[in-house]
């Protein structure tokens, strides 16, 4: 890569992304994103993730920089010599989660995850979920306010503050964690292979109504939702070598 490295530009509306994106632009020139060698992404982590899935079916790598609130998936903000550090950058590849979700109306709902697929409970009534992990019952009736399915990269977002493990990146495995369990009242989760297609089957749906999301996209009143890796999608992120996204899942992990 060199200074002629055609780089697309795509800014949140933080304040202050704007004007960075035309500042980049000046320097090193505007492209499409169809044209596009890489794609600097400046915001925050949700907008990193609406970028990404807004690109899903493109091979093109993708060099965030912080200027949101949160910037876990994203590189300190400058400038600088952006083309030599996106030519010095470390590449990690991601597979996302695929969730195919069926309603009581027997409508089929398919949509992709980076972060996490999570089942949550509409009403005050708790939900009661069956698990099967490759076709056999692994938990006959969870009780609780809900479940996920996290990828690494997604393990330190919703999957924290759900008391859930954080996966090291390169680790070939999902995390399962409940949300608020009351029953079984000792399990934890569970960190599955990558390859494990997991069902949920929901209990009483017309008593205990429950929605699934697949990141921001969600269907209300699943009967049942499938979860396993999509191994045909792939999505490129690009890191400075001192912030990479496996350095900062093995920190977060003695964050105090």
């Amino acid at each position: 890569m060199n200074d002629r490295l055609a780089m697309a530009v795509v800014a949140s509306e933080h304040p202050g992304s704007r004007e960075a994106a035309a500042e980049l632009c000046r320097r090193y020139g505007e492209v499409g994103i169809d044209e596009s060698e890489v794609v600097v992404v400046l915001g925050g982590d949700g907008f990193m993730l609406h970028t990404l899935h807004e690109n899903v079916d493109r091979d093109v790598p993708v060099f965030g920089m912080r200027l949101g609130e949160v910037g876990f998936l994203m590189n300190r903000y400058s400038p600088d010599d952006l083309p030599e550090r996106v030519a010095a950058a470390r590449e990690v590849t991601l597979h996302p989660l695929e969730m195919i979700a069926t309603t009581a109306s027997g409508q089929q709902h398919r949509a992709v995850a980076i972060n996490e697929v999570a089942l949550l409970r509409q009403t005050n009534q708790a939900a009661h979920i069956r698990i099967l992990i490759n076709g056999r019952e692994r938990i006959a009736r969870l009780v609780s306010d809900g479940v996920l399915v996290a990828t690494a990269a997604g393990s330190t977002a919703y999957n924290l503050s759900a008391h859930g493990p954080i996966l090291p990146l390169g680790t070939d495995a999902v995390v399962l964690t409940p949300i608020s369990p009351f029953r079984p009242r000792r399990w934890q989760g569970a960190i599955l292979p990558a390859s494990a297609e997991v069902r949920f089957e929901v209990l009483q749906p017309e008593r205990r109504p429950v929605s699934a999301t697949a990141d921001y996209d969600e269907v209300r009143n699943v009967v049942q939702v499938d979860v396993r890796q999509n191994t045909t999608a792939t999505h490129r992120l690009l890191f400075d070598p001192e912030h990479s996204l496996e350095e900062r899942i093995l920190s977060e992990q003695f964050f105090q």
